[in-house]
């Protein structure tokens, strides 16, 4: 009996497994489809009173509160970070915790990390010498974040820690039940990375003719990680690509620089008296109702700034509420200016600050950007709701926190640029301070979906850039620009860990945010994808959404399943490839006797002869033998009627109801269009009919039609005229991967092709003086010459 009892334990795991598996796919052996309408309520969490069936957030959602007050040194000198924090932790949680896990991403580059260790590598004939800068440079940096110490707020005494990794764990003196409060104090440093070597969020960037630097300081203070219902503690092993997850709170931070430095913070400056002079605030003051930006920090005095070195510190101090997150920016470098404006009754100062290198391009271009940008976010999702955006140049090229983002476009030396490096300027700002609502206020967790706020800010950018000029040369959005990628082999779903992506740009980028495009184009609709949107995006503000909140939320303010179009976009690799294989004509067959002989008659007339019969043709004429016999069996034809089957039509007609006589006479073309899904995935269809009297018709069909065969499918098409062709996706709204099998009749496809001079190899023989007599010599030099000359 134990035996038994024994194997059926070992077997139950496998026969769980086993019904799961059968669950998930649900395969039809006898239909040989996958259904790609099936809901996907079995792969999205379970509904519940924290998160709920129609993707808004519970009656009993909670989350963390974490506050920060911290004071930070900038050494010059040195390039090093040091500072002290006070961290209070509300545990909002109904779980009781022991300890607490905190971030210190500066970790990553230590010299033995994983970040560094996991990568994967290869060495060609040739390696750039910035490559092969950044390998050693990283391979010898003393990157790490070094913990001093960490003690109770209230009494001082030490707690234990412990470094996993790019996390830390705290251990508590006591478990920290739910609704209560812990505050402890950790001190540390680190010696901030140069930017301009290693990739990095933030760094310093040294400039060698005037022997100053530029900080963007960013993941530069332990931090906790997000604990939620979903997931527990977040604290996966940041390598480099997945990002954060954090919790809000507020912060107060003193900044501690050189003090002829600008400083640009997350957050409002709270000692405006202290650090700036009198002028600077009287601009600053201006700028709150100008009608442009206004330089608070002029390029001259800027210059003037770089030459005359400081010998002390000046502390500024930020105020951040309801963040989640703190970057700071400083330099003795920093042109600076400012606009007010106003968001749905909230004065925003949009600020920029970067060096002379950056000039004529940043004081022309960025402050509209991030006015723009607020502009066009605050209309698609919710109204800004903090008081100041940043946008600074350095050497991180885009990279966004809250208030502030760092970003790299600059003009060549001489001041001039490239259309190229201006609209990569204006696309960068937009990006990075669309940040600001995702994930910065709709707080997805990067680390483990890159896509819920890259791919999503992505769309909402791409809105913003066709607003800001008409034909915009936008990278992503447009479904004709992912073909390429959709049709790829090296690819994974978009529902993928951050770090196991592949072909990162496009999967987390560029595809959610042409999926997003489509479902609002092609799908749902403009109005009705904007105010589903909304609703989600406001829904979530200040809180923490999972994937599954946004797709339950779009389908339940639409009022639209959208199950088949998560599942193909986001679950599979799939790729749009709807082919139009055939298109028929049918009219309707009277049975009228007289009527069908004449038709038939024109068929036959109509059909091309045969080669044969063209000859035999020619050969009877000239040897007719009878000619009164072959006019005597002349008059009979095959397609001929009888007066007898003519009455039966009539008999037959005149049984018919009124409706249905009108019905017989109805001289309309009917027409099969069959469409064939070879990429897999379901689509609308949209198909424009083009009539043989040079009008044309769209038909827009949803994806629906796919519902009971995802494979082929045919649409009956009702019309007067007579088409002449069939155009599918005619607006390349689809992003269909072969537009030759789009057309009915095929059109020809077109094509070009370059020519080429064809190098001949030198004769080494000749060259040596060893040519035979048979060597034409100066004949073939100069048949060599006119090809050269020849215009390819």
């Amino acid at each position: 009996m134990n035996s038994v009892y024994r194997t059926l334990m070992c077997l139950l795991p496998m026969i769980i497994m086993v019904q799961s598996s059968c669950a998930q796919s649900v395969v039809n052996s006898k239909y040989g489809q996958s259904d790609k309408f099936r809901q996907l309520t079995e792969v999205l969490p379970t509904p519940n009173s924290v998160r709920t069936a129609s993707g808004a957030p519970g009656h009993k959602y909670w989350q963390q509160k974490v506050d920060y007050d911290i004071n930070v040194t900038l050494d010059d000198e040195r390039q090093r970070i040091s500072g002290q924090e006070t961290i209070t932790y509300h545990n909002n949680s109904p779980d009781t915790l022991k300890y607490l896990w905190l971030q210190l991403d500066a970790n990553r580059f230590r010299p033995d990390s994983n970040s560094n260790r996991h990568q994967s590598a290869k060495i060609d004939d040739r390696m750039t010498f910035d490559r092969l800068g950044a390998t050693l440079y990283a391979r010898q940096f003393k990157g790490g974040c070094l913990i001093r110490s960490v003690a109770n707020a209230v009494n001082g005494t030490k707690l234990p820690y412990r470094v996993v990794g790019t996390h830390m764990r705290v251990d508590l003196p006591e478990a920290l039940k739910p609704d209560s409060v812990f505050r402890f104090i950790v001190s540390w440093k680190y010696n901030i990375p140069d930017a301009t070597l290693i990739r990095t969020r933030g760094g310093f960037e040294f400039f060698e003719d005037d022997g100053n630097y530029i900080y963007e300081i960013a993941q530069w203070f332990p931090r906790l990680c997000a604990y939620s219902d979903s997931a527990g503690w977040q604290h996966k092993e940041f390598l480099g690509r997945g990002e954060f997850a954090l919790e809000f709170g507020d912060y107060i931070v003193r900044i501690t620089v050189p003090d002829d430095h600008i400083v640009g913070a997350t957050g409002e400056l709270l000692n405006s008296e202290e650090v700036l002079t009198q002028q600077q605030r009287e601009r600053l003051e201006q700028a709150r109702t100008a009608d442009a930006p206004v330089f608070i920090v002029t390029p001259e005095e800027a210059k003037v700034n770089e030459t005359e070195l400081g010998t002390g510190s000046r502390t500024w101090i930020y105020s951040a509420k309801n963040v989640r997150d703190f970057a700071f920016a400083s330099s003795r470098k920093f042109i600076w200016d400012a606009w007010g404006h106003n968001i749905v009754g909230n004065t925003v100062m949009a600020m920029s600050l970067y060096p002379n290198e950056g000039e004529p391009l940043w004081s022309t271009y960025s402050t509209h950007a991030i006015v723009h940008t607020l502009e066009v976010y605050s209309k698609y999702s919710f109204p800004y709701p903090y008081p100041v955006a940043y946008s600074i140049n350095g050497p991180v090229y885009g990279m966004e926190y809250p208030m502030i983002c760092f970003n790299g476009p600059r003009p060549e030396k001489d001041g001039t640029y490239s259309a190229r490096t201006k609209y990569g300027l204006i696309s960068v700002i937009i990006h990075e301070v669309g940040h600001n609502y995702f994930p910065m206020i709709v707080n997805s967790d990067e680390r483990q979906w890159t896509w819920m706020d890259e791919g999503i800010n992505t769309f909402l950018q791409y809105l913003s850039e066709v607003e800001w000029q008409d034909r915009y040369p936008s990278r992503r959005g447009e479904p004709k620009d992912i073909v390429s990628y959709m049709t790829s082999q090296n690819q994974v779903p978009i529902m993928t860990n951050s770090e196991s992506i592949l072909q990162f740009g496009n999967n987390a980028y560029s595809k959610p945010a042409t999926a997003l495009n489509i479902l609002r184009e092609s799908v749902l609709g403009r109005e009705l994808f904007d105010f589903a949107f909304r609703e989600f995006s406001q829904r979530w503000m200040f809180k923490r959404p999972n994937p599954a909140d946004l797709f339950r939320t779009m389908e339940d303010a639409s009022g639209v399943d959208l199950d088949w179009f998560w599942r193909g976009w986001f679950y599979t690799t799939d790729h749009v490839d709807i082919a139009v294989t055939n298109v028929r004509r049918f009219n309707i067959d009277t049975g009228n006797p007289r009527q069908n002989s004449r038709l038939q008659k024109e068929e036959r007339k109509a059909e091309p002869d045969t080669l044969s019969r063209q000859r035999n043709t020619a050969l009877t004429q000239r040897t007719d033998r009878y000619p009164d016999l072959l006019d005597f069996y002349n008059t009979f034809d095959e397609l001929g009627f009888t007066k007898e089957e003519q009455k039966k039509y009539k008999k037959m007609v005149s049984d018919l109801e009124p409706r249905n006589r009108k019905l017989l006479k109805n001289s309309w073309n009917f027409y099969l269009v069959d469409l064939e899904n070879r990429g897999g995935l379901v689509m609308p269809v949209v198909l424009r009919l083009k009539y043989k009297d040079d009008t044309t018709e769209e038909l827009r069909l949803p994806a629906e039609i796919w519902v009971r065969n995802s494979k082929k499918v045919s649409r009956l098409v009702v019309s007067e005229r007579e088409i002449a062709s069939v155009q599918l996706d005619p607006h390349l709204e689809s992003a269909d991967t072969d537009l030759s099998n789009n057309m009915y009749p095929p059109e020809i496809v077109k094509s070009r092709f370059q020519l080429y001079k064809e190098k001949k190899a030198k004769n080494e023989m000749r060259k040596a003086g060893l040519g035979t007599s048979n060597d034409r010599g100066t004949d073939t030099e100069d048949n060599s010459s006119d090809e050269e000359d020849a215009d390819s």
